[in-house]
């Protein structure tokens, strides 16, 4: 007799993707610029570092806020006490505050409509538990990020349709496309209750159109379901054209009435975090908006599960009232996403690899379908299981994404240093001159396959490319 739940004995959090297994292949080696530069670079983790300094600076110049202080006396024990799962009034305030300065102040956050969770996989989580039950369905445009499987399955039994979006269109979503997913669920018997979409999106490192977001808003209307956005890469848009979150669509189609409200209105959702526009996912910040009053107050009483501390709570509320700081972190930030995207996009290019144009995000969505042996998945983790305990990068193979075609891979940017970054494209570079024979014609190579039965050792040239004995950077 099992002495354990079925939960808790089942095989459905998703932990063997590949997504995770590339995570464990790396911990078991990783690489570090002084003591271990031949191990295993992260290039699977979508964090940004790349404005740390801006935040450790700010926390240098107000010791109060760091220290848990107020005009210079200790509030310790404040914050230390039992605290009310609404969460401080002073830090919603700034987060509403700041989710409208990430959009331009085009549209403006209510603080009495944010639920405040431990990230944004426990707002995903806990907006499932609220909008459907065990058996009815979501639909989500792939590719997708591969948490997703965990976050809105596991412990709800919702399930997950797919809508296959290709490359003929840059993967943007067609109204075709949803309405294909929709046709499916109801093939399977499943009730659909929304759409969730993440924009900007990951994996793909793109926004989406007005035209997707004003065609999802018409079918949710439709169909009368809902419509979930999760925004947490909002403030990574550093490049034409400029993010447009759907809260300024519902504002431009004047979706509410004399009581500032309408159904519509109080279908659609949006999801957001600090852990991608600050970098700060250790801190376990996210909250939900809702403009439905029973949404409010069924996820704020389900937070209480997974609650933001109240000494991060006290911190960000002085870190984000700071308009000095949040205005020059933005656009600084945009900065340095957009000159590290660029270095990543032009390395790959150097290596004879394209990417999909993106504009925001920490990654990149790779092209490497000229690399594999035959236009399949398996094909694809051949070719993954390569760049990992070869080349030693640890990327995330765009099955795992649920990508409906063979070869495309997420590369992040954002989570290493230039000089790391600058390793891991002269890893690749190498692998691919080598293993596909690649000549250089004019300044370009050219792909040339090779015989699959054709193998070499990789060991050598792999682990010739240390940190410290790469060739110099041009211009420095």
């Amino acid at each position: 007799m099992c002495m354990l739940s079925t939960k808790a004995t089942c095989n459905s959090h998703g932990q063997d993707s590949s997504y995770f297994l590339g995570w464990q292949e790396y911990e078991k080696n990783p690489f570090h610029e002084v003591s271990n530069t031949n191990g295993i670079i992260q290039m699977g983790l979508a964090e940004n570092q790349l404005c740390f300094d801006i935040l450790k600076s700010w926390l240098a110049k107000n010791p109060d806020a760091a220290g848990f202080q107020r005009n210079g006396e200790s509030i310790f024990g404040e914050l230390a006490l039992f605290q009310d799962y609404h969460g401080i009034p002073e830090f919603k305030k700034a987060l509403a505050e700041f989710m409208s300065e990430i959009r331009g102040n085009k549209v403006s956050f209510d603080p009495s409509h944010l639920v405040l969770t431990a990230g944004a996989t426990s707002a995903n989580e806990t907006l499932m538990f609220c909008l459907a039950e065990p058996g009815e369905a979501f639909l989500l445009p792939t590719p997708y990020y591969p948490g997703f499987d965990r976050d809105l399955k596991w412990r709800t039994g919702v399930e997950i349709v797919p809508i296959h979006c290709t490359s003929s269109n840059g993967f943007q979503v067609t109204e075709t496309a949803v309405t294909e997913a929709y046709q499916e669920a109801q093939k399977r018997n499943l009730r659909v209750k929304g759409v969730l979409v993440t924009n900007p999106s990951n994996p793909l490192g793109t926004t989406m159109t007005r035209n997707e977001l004003n065609m999802l808003v018409n079918f949710v209307e439709d169909k009368g379901i809902h419509l979930v956005s999760d925004e947490i890469y909002s403030g990574t848009a550093f490049s034409t054209p400029s993010f447009v979150s759907v809260m300024e669509i519902l504002k431009e189609r004047e979706c509410v009435d004399d009581n500032g409200s309408s159904e519509l209105w109080n279908r659609v959702h949006v999801v957001y975090s600090l852990s991608k526009d600050l970098g700060l996912p250790g801190f376990r910040v996210g909250a939900i908006y809702s403009n439905d009053d029973r949404v409010v107050s069924a996820a704020t009483k389900m937070s209480s599960f997974g609650l933001i501390s109240s000494q991060t709570q006290y911190l960000l509320a002085a870190m984000l009232s700071d308009k000095k700081l949040t205005k020059n972190y933005i656009s600084e930030n945009h900065k340095r996403l957009r000159q590290r995207q660029k270095k990543l996009v032009s390395g790959l290019q150097k290596a004879g690899i394209s990417c999909l144009k993106g504009n925001a995000g920490l990654f990149c969505w790779v092209d490497m379908r000229h690399l594999l042996r035959s236009n399949t998945f398996e094909a694809e983790m051949e070719l993954w299981k390569k760049i990992v305990y070869e080349v030693r990068l640890n990327i995330s193979p765009g099955s795992s994404c649920h990508c409906t075609e063979p070869g495309w891979f997420r590369v992040c940017f954002a989570n290493m240093s230039e000089d790391t970054l600058d390793l891991a494209l002269q890893r690749l570079k190498a692998f691919i001159t080598e293993y596909y024979n690649i000549p250089e014609v004019n300044g370009h190579h050219q792909t040339i396959r090779l015989n699959h039965s054709r193998r070499r050792s990789l060991t050598k040239w792999v682990f010739r490319l240390s940190f410290d004995d790469r060739s110099p950077i041009p211009g420095r």
